[in-house]
C-alpha cells in the first residue's frame, strides 16, 4: 500500500514564448513536493519537481525544449520557492503497535527482575 503523490507548492504564469506554438502568455510553471503515504505513516519528503505546461496548445514542455530565457525564469522561481519541511506523522496503527511492544517489554523486564510473579 505504499503510495506517493505530489502536492502543488506554487503555480506561476510566465511570459516566455512556448517552444511549440510560440504563444507569448500561455506558459504555466508548477512546482510540486512529494508526499509518501503507507499504512503506518505519512511523510513529506524534500523531493520537489517542476513542470511547465502551455495552456494554449496544452503540451507539457520538457526541460530538453527549454530556452535560456525559460531556464532563467525557472531558476528565479526556484530560488523563491518555500518548501514544506520534511516531516513524518505516525498513524494510529503505528502508535498501537509501539504501545503494545512497550507494554510487553516492561512486563518481561518486571517478570525477570522478580517484581511481578505469575
Amino acid at each position: 500500500m505504499n503510495s506517493f503523490n505530489f502536492f502543488t507548492l506554487k503555480e506561476a504564469r510566465i511570459n516566455n514564448n512556448c517552444p511549440e506554438c510560440y504563444s507569448n502568455d500561455s506558459l504555466e510553471l508548477i512546482f510540486e513536493q512529494k508526499l509518501t503515504e503507507t499504512r503506518f505513516y505519512k511523510a513529506i519528503t524534500n523531493e520537489t519537481r517542476s513542470e511547465i505546461r502551455c495552456l494554449n496548445c496544452e503540451v507539457q514542455i520538457f526541460p530538453v525544449m527549454w530556452t535560456d530565457g525559460i531556464e532563467q525564469v525557472v531558476d528565479y522561481h526556484k530560488r523563491g520557492l518555500h518548501t514544506k519541511p520534511k516531516s513524518l506523522k505516525l498513524k494510529p496503527i503505528s502508535w498501537a503497535i509501539i504501545t503494545f511492544v512497550l507494554v510487553v517489554l516492561i512486563a518481561i523486564i518486571l517478570l525477570i527482575s522478580g517484581v511481578i510473579s505469575i
